[in-house]
């Protein structure tokens, strides 16, 4: 008897340690996310803006690790909250979240990793969802204001949404479903861009006094593929992680489905991006190309694992034409994105939350609405509340003379691709 508890024990130890590595992997996974980020935006601006796009991206990874250490965990994770909206505000991570002597006790409560390993892979989530609105108010924005709005983000808009599903508040307890983040990261991060963007407004000569358009290209097409491509492989650990575990059968075919599924709706998406590119414009357009992989990506986010590979495959070339058609309306509404970020991520990831309801059966048309909305409702009116004060006390756009030498100079002072330099002897 001595003997099979020992041996119960051992197998107990090699599960935590085999999914508390498998979850710190997806994590790292998710962070490398940060770098695509950084490579699409940095290619989709101009010349003038990539040193501060680059910038915004590092710093904004970093206060969203502090902030979320401090403050955020213990919001959107409380254990027992004050009230299924409400969770209250706990205390800075400690050494202690990582005692394991709960899992070697064993029990059906007892967690399968680490918490320290949960908390590696929620903060790249959140540094996710910020890293959307760093595109969307590109090449006009204040540094410094972004960053202070990025702190409240971080620190308290988003950890309290993600309660309300992820942490048992609310909206899970409403059947509300969201199996990674289509709404809870990607159309949050799109409501808080929204909400930047009409406070900022567009950049000069964006769009005409008679109502047209004129296009501003990116600087480097090239580095926002590679930007992609990185997100697309970071999107594993994204869906795949948020699975929690892998150290059964039943869980390892479940990875495995989600990262098929997840593969299939970029592909889905990238497909149909092009053909309604080509259909609309009569050229194959790299940047919707682009969107329409990520769109793909953020449509399947929602549910990765109930749909068969052809399904996810439909479902992400969905999110690929719904995202040309709605970076093509937001530029009719004067609303200048210059990444496509508002459409991918806010657009497409309330797509996202509505097709849970095709494959997955425990999932309502009304839950899913209610979350939309309110997610959507919070975030956009706590972001607009932010911006608007930080209008008011300290703005948040540069200079005309700023924006028109370009935000490098004027935020950074530096260039990304400087022509030459000059030296004295």
């Amino acid at each position: 008897m001595e003997e099979l508890k020992a041996v119960a024990g051992s197998v107990t130890e090699v599960k935590y340690a085999l999914d508390t590595f498998y979850f710190l992997v997806s994590g790292a996974l998710v962070m490398w996310m940060a770098a695509g980020f950084a490579m699409l935006e940095a290619g989709l601006v101009r010349a003038k803006s990539t040193v501060e796009i680059l910038t915004k991206n590092v710093v904004l990874f970093a206060i969203a690790c502090i902030m979320y250490m401090v403050v955020g965990y213990s919001i959107m994770y409380p254990g027992d909250g004050v009230s299924a909206w409400w969770p209250g505000i706990g205390g800075l991570l400690g050494k202690a979240d990582n005692d394991v002597a709960a899992v070697l006790a064993g029990g059906d409560d007892a967690p399968y990793y680490s918490n320290l390993a949960d908390f590696f892979f929620q903060v790249v989530f959140v540094a996710t969802a910020m890293s959307v609105v760093s595109g969307a108010v590109a090449e006009r924005m204040k540094l410094w204001s972004f960053f202070i709005f990025a702190i409240i983000f971080t620190a308290f808009i988003y950890p309290l949404e993600g309660y309300w599903k992820w942490g048992g508040g609310y909206l899970d307890q409403a059947g509300f479903l969201d199996f990674a983040g289509s709404g809870i990261v990607h159309m949050a991060g799109g409501a808080a861009a929204l909400a930047g963007v009409l406070l900022l407004g567009p950049r000069k000569g964006k769009y005409g006094k008679d109502g047209s358009i004129h296009p501003i290209p990116g600087a480097n097409l090239p580095l926002a593929t590679l930007g992609t491509f990185i997100l697309w492989l970071g999107w594993f650990g994204f869906n795949g992680g948020s699975e929690l575990k892998v150290s059964d059968v039943g869980e390892a075919n479940a990875v495995a489905l989600v990262f098929v599924n997840t593969n299939m709706a970029a592909a889905g998406g990238a497909v149909a991006a092009l053909i309604t590119a080509r259909l609309l414009f009569g050229k194959a357009d790299l940047s919707m190309v682009l969107n329409g992989v990520l769109a793909g990506l953020v449509a399947i986010t929602a549910e990765p694992l109930t749909p068969t590979p052809g399904v996810a495959t439909l479902i992400g070339a969905a999110g690929g034409v719904l995202v040309v058609f709605s970076i093509i309306t937001l530029d009719k509404l004067r609303i200048d994105d210059p990444v496509g970020a508002i459409s991918v991520h806010g657009v497409v990831g309330m797509w996202g939350l509505l097709a849970v309801t095709l494959t997955n059966p425990d999932a309502t048309l009304s839950a899913q609405l209610l979350g939309l909305g309110v997610i959507f409702a919070w975030v956009f009116v706590a972001s607009f509340v932010v911006w608007l004060i930080l209008k008011i006390v300290m703005g948040i756009r540069v200079s005309e003379e700023e924006e028109y030498e370009g935000v490098d100079i004027g935020e950074c002072g530096m260039e990304a691709y400087p022509e030459f330099t000059t030296t004295t002897k």
